[in-house]
């Protein structure tokens, strides 16, 4: 059997077709009876060779395994939902359903059952996104690609994707943010080797060696999260102590300088960008000279 849908958002994909989506008892591929003529609820059989994959498909790669599945369970159960397409000049593009229109493709059906739907460019590639989030596998940089591109073609903001998925607005600004990780960490986010939430707290890691270093680490080792947090920790640690050592050596080279210029015993501290220079002078003989040093004269 097909995994049921995950109901991971808040608005479903029913909700965004307008008039939700019908599901018979008992639907059967690929001659399903077409149901009444409703705005949004048209059903229709349609020829596979007029439809083509939605062009902006969220999901990059189809498990075959998983599609082989999807056509036993239509093969002996029949269609139990529709795919939902939208009207072209040379035919039909798919909305929603891929996955079912490749396993009866699989099955040699000529025909499957359709939903027509009016959408424009921005409601088919929202509507595509949607059904994805809301079943199974589709992985965190599929997703936030998907939310890119949204954003991208079609000049929306974050608030407005947030709304059109029915997500909070830092769950998309967080799944965004992922598209910032090396190649080789959203390769491990893609194949499920380490987790949204693995990759969130890489993200602290500023520098990028570091990055996958670490990122290799937690795969190798399998590390949680929690785990993950308290090595990036020590990275972070380490970066801030490189850092102070760093400064400090710098400003025990200005010391030096500053001493044997003026002969004198010389004390340099640093706080940020701002510092103070102390300066020993012996007596008043000592101090004339250190003044003389500096160009005044008393």
């Amino acid at each position: 059997m097909a995994t049921p849908p995950k109901k991971s958002l808040g608005r479903g994909l029913g909700s965004l077709i307008g008039g939700g989506i019908n599901k018979p008892n008992a639907e059967t591929a690929p001659a399903a009876a077409p149901a009444p003529s409703t705005p949004g609820l048209t059903l229709s059989e349609i020829l596979l060779t007029q439809i083509v994959p939605n062009p902006r498909q969220p999901r990059r790669e189809f498990d075959e395994a998983s599609v082989k599945e999807l056509a036993e369970s239509i093969r002996s159960e029949g269609l139990l939902q529709p795919v939902v397409v939208r009207k072209t000049k040379d035919g039909f593009e798919l909305i929603a359903g891929e996955r079912r229109f490749r396993a009866f493709k699989l099955l040699g059906q000529k025909t499957i059952t359709a939903r027509l739907l009016e959408a424009s460019d921005a409601s088919s590639a929202v509507l595509a996104l949607v059904e994805n989030l809301q079943r199974s596998d589709l992985n965190p940089i599929d997703e936030a690609l998907g939310i890119a591109s949204l954003m991208r073609d079609f000049s929306l903001t974050q608030e407005a994707v947030a709304d059109r998925l029915g997500k909070p607005r830092a769950t998309v600004a967080n799944s965004v943010r992922l598209l910032s990780l090396d190649r080789e960490i959203q390769g491990y986010l893609s194949k499920g080797q380490i987790s949204a939430g693995h990759a969130k707290v890489l993200l602290a890691i500023e520098n990028l060696a570091h990055r996958i270093q670490a990122t290799r680490k937690v795969v190798e080792e399998g590390l949680s999260v929690r785990a993950t947090e308290a090595l990036v920790k020590t990275f972070v640690t380490d970066k801030k102590k490189i850092h102070r050592d760093k400064e400090k050596t710098i400003v025990e080279d200005v010391q030096k300088k500053i001493a044997s210029h003026l002969s004198a015993k010389v004390q340099v501290t640093r706080k940020g960008k701002k510092g103070t220079i102390i300066i020993s002078y012996e007596g008043d003989d000592d101090l004339a000279r250190l003044l003389e040093k500096f160009g005044i004269r008393l």
